[in-house]
């Protein structure tokens, strides 16, 4: 793998190729599929949300494209990482399972027995989730959570949710069509019908080398965080990527990028309104290249794993905004952590223009 000499300023270098290489800047993608498979996956529990971060990479996405992309079965949102909800290309949901499932599962041993939830109470749900959605046939949550109710494994408490993760954890379920305001459940070999399924090797090679390449400068530390695999299955991932990947030197650190932009120069950035899980924060386990830590209890307020929405300026985390729904219009209201110069205060309102046109509504900025 080559490498490249030290830059000046590494913090800042650092962040706005990340920006570039998420696909924030720059190139971006030609439909909302292409935008999740460029990022191979981002984080997904807020579905408003993860919509939007598609729509953030997608030229003249909306939300409507986003859904059309869901529903269609291009798009999925699974569990494929860390144990969380993540949306992905629908072909890459399969060897990604294949690859970190095991471990998810094992690593959750403890919690099925606080909840009381024996491997017969698993495979039970198995058998009436299959026989309560034939085909491509798909179900609320709360309606898959009754038939396996009705079928006499209890769903109280956290049970329900506990039984539908590790039934997509293992390959039955996968989150389907929208239905109203919700995602519907549906059987993963129906609604995904052609998945990759790659050796372990591969697997790892091509976790490597995508990670890498949508999110460089980044170390392997990141993609172990990221993934969920311990240390020793990234270096493997990092071998056989091989001359898909570069070293870029930035500071004191060897990062790895994507060898077709490992001479990349930083692309010219400005304002940014993130979603709270958007994968330019959470897709590290160091993210003071963009985010000073004096400022990490306002996007995470009191640790409780609740990202807030945020404002970035040039790459650098520079405040927070929240979102509220009007019957005429949405307002976005921004709390930066300093004042606004005009110029700033001009692209914040650019920015607002194009989620109002992702919406598809009238979108405000109230006074910050």
């Amino acid at each position: 793998m080559a490498s490249r000499p030290a830059d000046p300023d590494p913090r800042r270098e650092v962040a706005r190729l990340r920006l570039a290489a998420q696909r924030l800047v720059g190139q971006p993608a030609r439909s909302p599929v292409e935008a999740v498979r460029c990022m191979l996956a981002l984080q997904a529990q807020d579905y408003p949300g993860v919509k939007w971060s598609v729509g953030l990479r997608t030229a003249g996405g909306t939300d409507a494209d986003v859904v059309a992309a869901c529903d269609a079965g291009e798009i999925v949102r699974s569990w494929p990482l860390r144990g969380t909800l993540h949306m992905v290309a629908a072909d890459d949901l399969g060897w990604m399972l294949d690859l970190t499932a095991v471990r998810a599962t094992a690593s959750a041993a403890k919690r099925r027995d606080v909840l009381g939830i024996t491997l017969a109470d698993i495979e039970r749900a198995r058998e009436l989730a299959i026989e309560a959605m034939p085909g491509r046939a798909a179900l609320t949550r709360a309606a898959l959570l009754a038939a396996i109710e009705r079928g006499g494994v209890s769903t109280g408490g956290q049970r329900g949710y506990h039984l539908l993760w590790y039934l997509a954890q293992t390959g039955t379920l996968v989150l389907g069509p929208t239905s109203g305001a919700q995602q519907t459940f549906a059987r993963l070999d129906a609604w995904v019908a052609s998945p990759r399924r790659l050796e372990r090797d591969e697997a790892l090679g091509e976790l490597a080398a995508r990670f890498f390449t949508s999110h460089g400068p980044a170390l392997a530390e990141d993609l172990a965080r990221w993934s969920g695999l311990p240390l020793r299955d990234v270096r493997r991932g990092i071998a056989v990527a091989g001359a898909g990947l570069a070293v870029r030197v930035l500071g004191a650190r060897s990062y790895l990028v994507g060898a077709e932009v490992a001479d990349a120069a930083p692309e010219p950035a400005g304002l940014l309104l993130l979603p709270g899980f958007d994968e330019y924060l959470l897709g590290y386990r160091d993210r003071s290249a963009v985010l000073a830590p004096e400022h990490a209890d306002a996007i995470v307020p009191g640790g409780n794993g609740m990202f807030r929405s945020t404002i970035v300026i040039d790459g650098e985390v520079a405040g927070t905004w929240a979102r509220r729904v009007g019957a005429r219009a949405t307002t976005v209201q921004p709390e930066p952590f300093g004042a606004l110069s005009p110029s700033h205060r001009a692209a914040l309102a650019r920015a607002a223009e194009r989620y109002g046109r992702f919406l598809g509504q009238r979108v405000e900025v109230a006074p910050a």
